[in-house]
């Protein structure tokens, strides 16, 4: 991991000061990725009982390569400084009953195996479809009971004692770590190819990932034409804490996992 002093370079102390997140600081980047040999690997694990999915499995690489190649990716603006997560926690949006949407926490992604996370996702969505809340959304069901304008008087506090500060109140439900440090959400389950994440102005995330809608698309492999199953992935960045080349370094990680799947068998080092 990068030291503070390290991250707080001079570019990034004057970022965080001209852009306001998330008006102005966005940076946007999509990649076509071949998850052909991915699916394969979700098949297999299926059928030894391992009830995992494509966002799980992408949930995981994404940690991976913030943890491995981009920990600047685990960063976010406190107090006019850039200050590095002492891990690395998902938030992943779930559909709820009703078409409603929810999210469940993941803590220390990076560090989990294929079925530990698959099973830890699908018992917190499990648990949240029965109304058990977690931070964020208890956060949420607060604000939504307050009568406007006092909303919005509500939120602005909310955003500065956390956000601002970085002070966390469990006791109320308020926290400057309720989302984790990165999102992932995938559109491509209720009908949309592509699209961009917005960064939250009550959530300290530097990235959202989105997850498109899987496609057989023709590919050059060896100079030779093949049918491939393609994802659109996309990611919006917040440009004070990182720049585009962060993002480029991203998504080579992914690339190579996605390619190699079976290297999420084990813990990294």
């Amino acid at each position: 991991m990068n030291s503070s002093q390290d991250l707080n370079t001079n570019w990034r102390k004057v970022a965080s000061t001209i852009y306001s997140k998330p008006i102005d600081s966005k940076i946007y980047g999509t990649v076509d990725i071949d998850v052909t040999e991915l699916e394969k690997f979700i098949s297999a694990k299926r059928k030894e009982g391992v009830k995992t999915t494509l966002t799980y499995l992408m949930t995981l690489i994404i940690g991976r390569a913030i943890g491995q190649e981009v920990p600047e990716l685990n960063t976010f603006v406190k107090r006019g400084n850039i200050t590095q997560r002492d891990q690395i926690d998902a938030t992943v949006s779930v559909l709820l009953q009703g078409g409603q949407m929810g999210s469940v926490k993941v803590e220390n992604t990076d560090q989990l195996t294929v079925a530990e996370l698959s099973k830890e996702i699908s018992e917190k969505i499990a648990q949240s479809r029965k109304g058990n809340e977690n931070e964020a959304m208890q956060s949420k069901s607060m604000l939504s009971s307050v009568p406007w304008p006092f909303r919005t008087w509500l939120f602005r506090l909310y955003k500065m004692v956390t956000i601002g500060w970085g002070i966390s109140l469990p006791g109320v439900g308020l926290s400057a770590n309720s989302f984790g440090s990165y999102v992932v959400s995938n559109i491509g389950s209720v009908g949309l190819d592509t699209g961009y994440g917005a960064l939250l102005p009550s959530a300290n995330v530097s990235v959202v990932m989105i997850l498109g809608t899987v496609l057989k698309k023709p590919v050059v492999i060896n100079d030779e034409i093949v049918i491939r199953k393609t994802l659109k992935l996309s990611a919006t960045l917040d440009h004070r804490v990182v720049d585009g080349s962060h993002g480029g370094r991203m998504f080579r990680v992914i690339k190579h996992l996605v390619k190699n799947p079976q290297l999420l068998e084990n813990r990294p080092e």
